[in-house]
């Protein structure tokens, strides 16, 4: 988060000293932009760099409204969270069904059981384990390793989304007129505490890069 502020802040400059058109060159090949390969993290996302690269191309080639631009961006992401949400909605629908496996293994382990009644008391007990064995698989896979797989994709799909939300505010905030300083705090708010830097903290970093 700290990059993509950083980023931000160096774009926002840029345009205010030389103008939205000064921009052009680095969003039409963001890979060979100066100011973008200063971010290397933000440049290993892809799409990141397509979101930021085709709202500043809006607002450099046309009186863009800032209503407008946002009800663009909500679609747009509402497009890609929906997108982003089928893996772990499928990993979780397999997550429900996996203790409903553990049952239907355990009936079946029952059913051979009670077919082998008046057999030894060893192959009895064999079978009642194994009846007990696919319980305990079904439920293990379910709660000890698909449903937190499911839990740490939406996680991240989480933390992604948090990142399109502060772009786009700090676009919003730079688009309404706000000093890049400024229009990055309003996407620094926007974070989650435990990722979110502090004032000083983003503009020792900032300072840093531009020196």
């Amino acid at each position: 988060y700290m990059e993509l502020l950083g980023l931000m802040f160096d774009l926002f400059s840029k345009a205010r000293k030389e103008g939205l058109m000064a921009l052009e060159a680095d969003i039409d090949e963001p890979e060979n932009s100066e100011i973008f390969k200063k971010y290397p993290a933000i440049q290993k996302n892809h799409h990141v760099m397509e979101f930021i690269s085709d709202y500043l191309r809006l607002m450099v080639g046309g009186n863009m409204n800032p209503f407008e631009l946002e009800n663009l961006m909500d679609v747009e992401l509402e497009t890609h969270h929906h997108e982003a949400d089928k893996v772990p909605s499928a990993i979780t629908a397999v997550s429900d069904a996996l203790p409903g496996f553990g049952i239907v293994a355990a009936v079946l382990g029952i059913v051979i059981t009670m077919a082998s009644i008046g057999g030894p008391v060893e192959e009895l007990g064999a079978h009642v384990a194994a009846a007990l064995v696919g319980t305990f698989l079904g439920i293990l896979f379910a709660y000890g390793f698909v449903g937190p797989m499911a839990s740490s994709l939406t996680a991240i799909n989480e933390d992604e989304s948090k990142a399109f939300e502060c772009i786009k505010v700090c676009l919003l905030a730079s688009l309404n007129g706000y000093a890049p300083q400024i229009a990055v705090e309003f996407g620094r708010k926007t974070l989650y505490s435990h990722h979110r830097p502090g004032f000083q903290e983003l503009e020792d970093f900032v300072k840093g890069k531009t020196e």
